[in-house]
This record gives structure tokens, C-alpha cells and sequence, in this order.
């Protein structure tokens, strides 16, 4: 799994227990995977589809660091399914785990379109030398 982000917890991300509120985390989440997402199928046109059985395992405290991790399980027609980690870089447990989310491509007129991917590429592999 390749980690892409980091997020620094503060006060305004946690919860009445002082630990990090898992809705902030699952935005940061649902963001980065768009965000990967649409570098991948090279369009800004991205919806979360989909998403599996979160398991929340650990969690965090202000001032920690988390690190979120993604990788492709699987290319569809205009689709991505991935799943994701994040971890806790100061205590390295893991925070939460999401088995499978599945991102659609879409279209100008907002319906799902084909993208023609069939595996990750890098943007360094994208680049002319």
C-alpha cells in the first residue's frame, strides 16, 4: 500500500472524548481517494460509488499525525474500487481500515463514462524526458 497524505490533528478535529472524530476522518479519507482518483482516470469528474464496512481499530490524539495509504484492487469500465488505510504515524496503529471503495468516473452531462484505464500509472510516467 503506497501512503499519499498526511493530516496533523488539531483541536478542532476531535470529538467530546478528545480523540479524532471519525466523520473528520472520513472526509479526509473520501477527499484523498477523489483525489487519487481523479489523477488516475485524469478527470475531475469523480462520485464516491461505494464504500465497504468501515473498521475503525485504534485512534488518535491532537498534535498526532496520520497517514492515509490507497491502493487499486480492481479497474471496471468507469469505475475504481481501492482500498485505504490510515495510520497513526506517532503510535503506528493503525486508525481505521476500509475494505473496498468504489469511485465513478463521469461524464460532462454527469452520468457514468468509460475511462479506458487498465492499470496505475504514475504521473512521473506520464511526463516527456
Amino acid at each position: 500500500m503506497r501512503f499519499h497524505t498526511r493530516k496533523w490533528v488539531k483541536p478542532e478535529d476531535l470529538n467530546p472524548n478528545g480523540s479524532l472524530f471519525g466523520g473528520k476522518l472520513l472526509a479526509w479519507i473520501d477527499e484523498e481517494l477523489a483525489l487519487y482518483t481523479i489523477i488516475q482516470l485524469e478527470n475531475s469528474r469523480i462520485v464516491t460509488k461505494h464504500m465497504s464496512e468501515i473498521n475503525f481499530r485504534s485512534s488518535a490524539r491532537q498534535g498526532d499525525i496520520i497517514e492515509i495509504g490507497i491502493d487499486v484492487v480492481r479497474f471496471g469500465k468507469t469505475s475504481l474500487t481501492l482500498i485505504c488505510e490510515a495510520r497513526n504515524m506517532m503510535t503506528r496503529e493503525t486508525i481505521i481500515t476500509i475494505e473496498s471503495t468504489t469511485m465513478v468516473n463521469l461524464g460532462p452531462d454527469g452520468k457514468p463514462k468509460a475511462h479506458g484505464k487498465t492499470e496505475i500509472e504514475y504521473v512521473k510516467d506520464r511526463l516527456e524526458d
